[in-house]
């Protein structure tokens, strides 16, 4: 059964039976047998209709972000935000995708060579819950203009999300079989992926399921793409603009209350300049206003689930117990639904908690450094290596972003996704890349082709 918990109230609103083991194989035979005449279609066709999915979403905003809000409690402002921006991604896809797929033409021995990129069938999205529309439109808009179709097996807390994306598909006129929502529970997964007819996984999430996933893929000899969780590091230098990196790491810090893979975890700030960024950073985070997600004027709405949130406050507890000083929060609040209180952490070093795991919450993590070389190995001293930003001046921070192990490095500015750029990790953070000319190459062939004769 998929269980349906509202996060603010901490009350069922939902019980969705999973679809049954007919189901799911008339989807599989549905994707497949879409594919054969999909592939055939034109980069225009497929582009007309991202744009027609694009149009109905951006009419519907106030009919979808409430779904976010009920399910998974991303505040109603973050909520409407996230439709327009899955929006502008089918819009992205349907302007440049053709031109990301040129053929390429290499010089060889041949009258002509080149490389040409092809669908490969059927790409199963594993998503999760965090970023319901955004992520699933970081999946299918790219693998759709490829001439791939798409089963998408959302996360079990927001099937009303995952059947209203399924239905903008529909409503804009996709065919039969192209874009499919698949609601089955997790262990129903490995199933579908072993699936002959399924050619290629995308998952989005934890590290240990990542892990999972890239085992059953690879033992079928199957691509994958992973993107996973991350304990990103902001370096924060004594040449910095404090005021604008405390306002835009407030940000990173309590988007989607803090349940973000590429948010700022790991504040690290050098000695000159700390007990300064301390003041900044409490006197903006004591500002926002922690409630009601359907609320306009909330900013930071709840945890998703209780036991992310139990989670969370073991790891804000045991860090505060190794010798962190705790500036604001740390208790968890009376009363219904799964609020975390916005904390401050100073103090912390390697060996605590909150610096060696990843906080899934608003909760903020100062590290002292006392130079630029033992800030590159704070940053580094982890087994994640997703996305990092650095406050500095530009071209000493292009300079210290290759020193980073991380796949995204923003230099004075915030962390986030864009469709025109490639976005994923290293290290236990995942492989492969989402988003931009990059991501869309992720599930085609890219079949050379040799035409002779040999030139001599």
């Amino acid at each position: 059964m998929l269980t349906v918990t509202n996060p603010a109230t901490g009350k069922i609103i939902q019980e969705i039976e999973p679809d049954s083991a007919k189901s799911v194989e008339s989807a599989l035979e549905a994707a497949q047998k879409r594919f054969i005449s999909w592939r055939q279609t034109s980069f225009a066709e497929r582009a007309d209709l991202l744009r027609a999915v694009a149009g109905i979403m951006r009419k519907k905003v106030e009919e979808l972000a409430p779904l976010m809000t009920q399910e998974m409690g991303k505040p109603i402002r973050e909520a409407r935000g996230e439709v327009e921006k899955a929006a502008w991604c089918a819009e992205h896809y349907a302007e440049h995708g053709e031109a990301y797929l040129a053929r390429e033409e290499i010089g060889s021995d041949a009258t002509r060579s080149y490389v040409q990129y092809l669908p490969l069938g059927p790409v199963l999205g594993i998503l999760p819950w965090n970023a319901p529309f955004w992520l699933a439109f970081r999946f299918a808009a790219p693998a759709l203009m490829a001439g791939n179709t798409c089963l998408m097996k959302h996360d079990p807390h927001v099937p009303a999300c995952a059947k209203a994306i399924a239905d903008v598909f529909e409503e804009a006129g996709a065919p039969p079989g192209l874009f499919q929502a698949l609601r089955i529970e997790t262990p129903a997964v490995e199933a579908v992926i072993r699936d002959t007819r399924v050619r290629a996984v995308s998952f989005t999430g934890s590290a240990r399921g990542g892990a999972a996933v890239a085992a059953i893929a690879a033992s079928e000899i199957k691509p994958a793409v992973l993107e996973l969780g991350g304990s990103d590091p902001s370096i924060v230098l004594a040449d910095a603009d404090l005021d604008k990196a405390a306002e835009v790491l407030t940000l990173s810090r309590i988007i989607n209350a803090g349940q973000s893979c590429i948010a700022a975890k790991r504040l690290i700030i050098e000695e000159p300049v700390y007990d300064a960024f301390t003041e900044k950073m409490q006197a903006r985070l004591a500002a926002l206003k922690v409630g009601d997600p359907a609320d306009p004027a909330t900013d930071i709405g709840p945890i998703a689930r209780a036991d992310l949130r139990d989670e969370l406050h073991r790891q804000v507890s045991e860090t505060v117990k190794a010798g962190a000083r705790l500036h604001l929060g740390g208790k968890i609040p009376e009363g219904p639904g799964f609020f975390y209180p916005v904390t401050l952490l100073s103090d912390v070093t390697p060996g605590m908690c909150a610096f060696n795991e990843e906080t899934f919450g608003p909760v903020a993590v100062l590290i002292k450094t006392p130079d630029e070389k033992r800030a590159l190995e704070l940053a580094n001293d982890t087994p994640y290596g997703l996305a990092a930003s650095v406050w500095t001046g530009s071209e000493r921070g292009e300079a210290i972003a290759r020193e980073i192990e991380a796949g995204q490095v923003s230099v004075n500015g915030i962390v986030k996704t864009d469709p025109r750029l490639p976005s994923g990790g290293i290290k236990k953070s995942g492989y492969g890349r989402e988003l931009g000319p990059h991501g869309i190459k992720e599930f085609v062939n890219a079949q050379q082709v040799w035409v002779g004769p040999a030139r001599t």
